[in-house]
């Protein structure tokens, strides 16, 4: 049976319902297993982790979390699995306030990525994804979405693409999570307002050429182009006009998860119609925040805490 095939356990999708939100994030969701090691394993090596964190994980997913958690009306859009990873997944959704109504649910299983953090907070990721690629095809009828912003990541490219075309006619704002290149990704840049890509992203988007022809090659497809580069702050372009962000100083102990909260504080700050410059400071601060505990999701802060940071 084919991803888009799969039947829909979840009672609420028998037709689509309406969502009226701040701010729809629809893609990848996975569950994360996270595990804090002494130092990175070497080869055949077998080594006893210090921690272990059990935590729902995902691009669009942990953005919808930091969407909601600053205070945002936020929905989700995407795969789980009819599993125990995906029940998991479901209920720290709602512990955090994040609507599910459009979240497809199948045979498939739930994406699963396995974490190792060193000591200096950087980490280490494998995962598996499964075949639920697809599974959101088809299954919504967007007359039914009421939102100030939206954000993607590509995952469930069909969904993605749709969704574009609905915010253009709409005048939505839509922001992409550019993670790593890959053809649908470079398709979808070409179709949002704002382009929020790591740094690996516009490397591989300029050919190797560096990371400001990365920003530069961007700009030329899109209006506005955000670069995240970790503990070095960001690099952005608005038409001509470049500029630049330093990161906020934080004891950083787990990077996993900054990115999704960075796109996730900036979809929310769309949502709430920030001016730019404020835009990218409100972003920055939750993802520097998000690096000072073990665990992507655990790490994402609430709205008080952004405020006091």
């Amino acid at each position: 049976m084919s991803p888009a095939q799969m039947p829909i356990t979840h009672p609420e999708l028998s037709s689509t319902p309406a969502l009226d939100v701040d701010v729809l994030c629809a893609g990848f969701a996975c569950h994360d297993l996270v595990f804090a090691v002494p130092q990175h394993p070497g080869p055949d090596e077998k080594m006893r982790a210090e921690g272990l964190t059990n935590c729902g994980g995902g691009l669009a997913a942990n953005a919808a979390v930091a969407a909601a958690r600053l205070g945002c009306r936020t929905a989700f859009a995407g795969y789980l699995g009819a599993d125990v990873y995906g029940d998991f997944h479901l209920a720290e959704f709602h512990a955090d306030g994040v609507n599910t109504a459009w979240v497809v649910r199948g045979s498939e299983p739930t994406p699963l990525s396995a974490i190792i953090v060193k000591p200096d907070g950087l980490r280490t990721i494998v995962h598996y994804r499964g075949d639920s690629e697809g599974a959101c095809t088809g299954r919504f009828d967007l007359a039914q979405l009421r939102t100030k912003s939206i954000l993607i990541d590509a995952y469930q490219f069909d969904l993605a693409v749709a969704l574009t075309e609905y915010a253009k006619a709409n005048h939505i704002p839509t922001v992409i999570d550019a993670d790593a290149l890959r053809p649908q990704v470079a398709q979808l840049v070409q179709q949002v307002d704002y382009v929020v890509a790591s740094e690996r992203f516009a490397l591989e988007y300029s050919d190797d050429a560096g990371v400001e022809a990365g920003l530069h090659k961007l700009s030329a497809v899109a209006p506005h182009v955000v670069i995240t580069l970790g503990g070095r702050g960001l690099i952005w372009q608005q038409g001509a006009t470049v500029g630049q962000l330093p990161a906020f100083p934080v004891n950083a102990v787990d990077t996993t998860g900054a990115g999704d909260a960075f796109h996730g504080a900036f979809a929310a700050g769309l949502a709430l119609g920030l001016g730019w410059d404020e835009l990218l400071r409100y972003a920055s601060a939750v993802g520097a925040l998000c690096c000072t505990k073990v665990g992507g999701r655990v790490g994402i802060p609430m709205a008080a805490e952004v405020t006091e940071f």
